[in-house]
């Protein structure tokens, strides 16, 4: 090679090596910090938890007490932070001797090193994650790693309800409920706490959105009647009921929200007689179903279509993580139709009513026709209690007045469970003309079996149609 040519050479490796460099995302961390009122009120020393950008500063990161479990309640913790790049994360248990770690979900495959009592991991993405010692998921770290923020609202415009780091205790009646007007963004920064429950309803395009929490209200937020809905990146702790309540409402959009409850009743996301909706990144923990999806109950009227759910963690401390159909309108017969679940973590199920379990449940009733739903890529770890899928066609006595019309046109492919304590699934229709059709079933595992026809795994009783195993 000749002078002019390595001169070349070296010219394009220039040019390559300044390109890499300046795609190359630097490392940023965002911890929040609380004032006395939080610090006092709100904080679990049962953990230490730390962050820092590789090889710089420890900075800590406050954890706060959030109450789990309905059937025997608990106080686990809280964390979160805002980061890109690379992480590196401290917890350290304040509460005895650490024997075991489990970092969860098991698909993010975090590994961990152990120092007496601290545990330390990197993470370069950002992760929803349930950090556990000694075999202990009630009193667990719920540790939320979000990525950093690129377009938040400008606190000063006049179309933007601004509540900074403290606690706020907003509302315009005795209840505390908070309404958010049309056209309006309600922002809840980093470092607050919120307590009221938000309500959109008869508006259009209401945003509700921020890094801080809402902590205690009967729900977190009500959508009655209302278009084109955003709920972005906050924490719901402590909510009594639904921490989101739909009825009546088209185009809702939520993404990277987490939901930690124990209330009776306490489910994650309800939505009755909506459509089009969009879920995305979110963390479910809560004592009755994480999401629910009906036709018509109480003041809503009318059926429910196209919906998508991805990447989702759902942690279900009693009742369902996914329940669709058994609500509905015998006179009028809603239709519920074009359900995708995908990329899904579940963490827990755990049930004692046979008539409610189901990791991923189809109950139709009241006239209801359920089709057209699909699962894809699901992972389902150990559960306390339940079954992996229930499809059946019923009258229940404390919510239908008549059974469904029926179920069709539902799949499972790429479903992988490992466990001990899972009860054979159920697949029923109800009679002759209520029956449950089309439904496939590819690669799922059962514990490293594949789902076939005659397994031990699942009943399939009467009143159904071309039920196939791939």
């Amino acid at each position: 090679m000749n002078r002019k040519q390595k001169l070349s050479v070296l010219v394009i490796l220039s040019v390559f090596f300044f390109k890499a460099h300046a795609f190359q995302k630097s490392d940023k961390l965002e911890v929040y910090p609380v004032d006395d009122e939080i610090r006092q009120s709100m904080h679990n020393p049962a953990y230490t938890v730390k962050v820092r950008t590789p090889g710089g500063k420890w900075q800590d990161v406050f954890t706060y007490k959030v109450r789990v479990d309905l059937d025997d309640p608990q106080e686990a913790s809280l964390a979160y932070f805002d980061f890109e790049g690379t992480v590196e994360v401290s917890v350290t248990g304040n509460t005895g001797k650490i024997e075991d770690v489990a970092i969860r979900p098991f698909s993010c495959d975090i590994s961990h090193k152990q120092k007496k009592n601290t545990i330390t991991f990197t993470l370069d993405q950002p992760r929803k994650l349930s950090v556990e010692f000694n075999g202990d998921r009630f009193h667990n770290l719920h540790l939320f790693a979000n990525g950093m923020e690129t377009s938040g609202p400008d606190p000063s415009d006049p179309d933007v309800i601004y509540f900074g780091p403290g606690i706020h205790t907003p509302g315009d009646d005795p209840a505390k409920i908070y309404r958010i007007p049309e056209n309006k963004t309600v922002y809840i920064a980093g470092g607050a706490v919120v307590r009221t429950t938000f309500v959109a309803s008869d508006a259009s395009n209401v945003k509700l959105m921020g890094r801080g929490i809402i902590d205690g209200g009967k729900y977190g937020l009500k959508i009655h009647n209302t278009d084109r809905v955003s709920i972005k990146d906050l924490i719901f702790m402590n909510i009594r009921s639904y921490t989101v309540f739909g009825g009546n409402s088209n185009h809702i959009h939520i993404d990277n929200i987490k939901s930690i409850s124990s209330d009776r009743y306490s489910d994650g996301i309800d939505l009755m007689s909506c459509n089009e909706v969009n879920i995305s990144n979110v963390f479910l923990r809560n004592s009755d179903d994480c999401l629910a999806f009906y036709g018509h109950r109480w003041d809503y009227y009318g059926g429910a279509k196209n919906y998508n759910i991805t990447n989702a963690v759902l942690w279900a401390d009693v009742a369902h993580p996914v329940f669709i159909g058994i609500h509905g309108n015998p006179a009028e017969v809603d239709t519920l139709q074009n359900f995708s679940f995908r990329d899904i973590d579940i963490l827990e199920h755990d049930e004692d009513s046979r008539i409610f379990q189901g990791c991923m449940a189809i109950n139709s009733g009241d006239n209801t026709l359920v089709k057209e739903v699909s699962f894809e890529d699901i992972r389902v770890e150990d559960f306390e209690e339940g079954q992996l899928f229930n499809l059946r066609i019923v009258k229940n006595g404390a919510f239908n007045k008549v059974p469904g019309r029926g179920i069709e046109d539902i799949s499972f492919k790429n479903i992988h469970y490992d466990g001990k304590n899972g009860t054979p699934s159920v697949i029923e229709g109800f009679d002759a003309d209520r029956r449950v059709r089309n439904v496939s079933f590819e690669n799922v595992i059962i514990n490293g079996e594949k789902l076939m026809e005659g397994s031990q795994h699942i009943k399939i009783l009467g009143h159904t149609d071309r039920i196939e195993f791939h």
